[in-house]
C-alpha cells in the first residue's frame, strides 16, 4: 500500500487561523475594560499592556499558520486587518482619552486605517487586496509603540518617566510615518488594480 503524501493542513485544524482572528476581536472590549478600570494604577496598566500584547500576538500566529499550512482564506484577508485596526484603534483612542497621546496623531492614524479598510472592501468587486508587507511592518511598529505607552501612566502621575518612554516616542514617530506612507501605497495599488480590471473588462467586451 503506497503511502499518501501529507496535505498542506496536516497536523493543524483548518479553522485555527480564523479562530485566532476572531479571538483578537473578542479581546478588544476586554482590553478597553482593563485599561479604564484604574488608568493611573501601574498594575492595571501593566495588565492592559499585557492584554494588548496577547491580542496582537494572535495576528503574528494566525498569519504564519495560514501561510505555512496553506490556509489563507478570503475571510482572513478581510477580517485579519479589521481585527488589527479594531485593537490598535482602541489603544490609540484610549491613550488620547487619557491625555497620553495627542489627538491629532490618533485622528490621522485612524483616518488612514479605516479609510484604507473601506477602500479594500470597495475593491472586492475587482479583487481581494491582501495586506502588503509594508502594512505588516506598520502594524509591528504601532504595536511596539502602543505596548510601551500602555505600560506606564506617564501623563497621569508625578513619577519620572521610565527608561522606555522616550524610545517609545521614537517608535511611535516611525509608526506614524509608516502608516501614512503605506496608506499612499495602498491607494496607488488600488488605482492600478481598478485600471487593470476595467481594461480587462473592456477587452472582453470587444472580443
Amino acid at each position: 500500500m503506497a503511502a499518501t503524501s501529507p496535505t498542506p493542513t496536516a497536523g493543524i485544524p483548518a479553522w485555527l487561523p480564523n479562530s485566532l482572528t476572531i479571538l483578537r476581536l473578542i479581546l478588544v472590549p476586554v482590553f478597553v475594560v482593563v485599561l479604564f478600570v484604574a488608568p493611573t494604577s501601574l498594575p492595571w496598566r501593566l495588565a492592559a499592556s499585557a492584554t494588548f500584547l496577547v491580542a496582537i500576538l494572535t495576528d503574528l500566529f494566525d498569519g504564519r499558520l495560514a501561510r505555512k499550512y496553506n490556509l489563507v482564506s478570503d475571510f482572513g484577508k478581510i477580517w485579519d486587518p479589521i481585527a488589527d485596526k479594531a485593537l490598535t484603534g482602541a489603544a490609540f483612542i484610549g491613550l488620547s482619552v487619557l491625555g497620553e497621546l495627542p489627538w491629532w496623531i490618533t485622528i490621522l492614524i485612524l483616518a488612514r486605517e479605516w479609510g484604507i479598510t473601506w477602500m479594500r472592501v470597495r475593491m472586492l468587486k475587482y479583487e481581494v487586496m491582501a495586506a502588503a508587507p509594508g502594512g505588516k511592518l506598520k502594524t509591528v511598529l504601532q504595536s511596539i509603540a502602543l505596548v510601551m505607552f500602555l505600560a506606564y501612566p506617564i501623563q497621569l502621575t508625578q513619577q519620572p518617566a521610565p527608561w522606555w518612554f522616550w524610545p517609545a516616542w521614537v517608535v511611535m514617530a516611525a509608526a506614524f510615518v509608516m502608516t501614512l506612507v503605506t496608506g499612499v501605497q495602498y491607494v496607488v495599488d488600488a488605482w492600478r488594480l481598478r485600471a487593470k480590471a476595467l481594461a480587462a473588462t473592456g477587452d472582453d467586451s470587444q472580443s
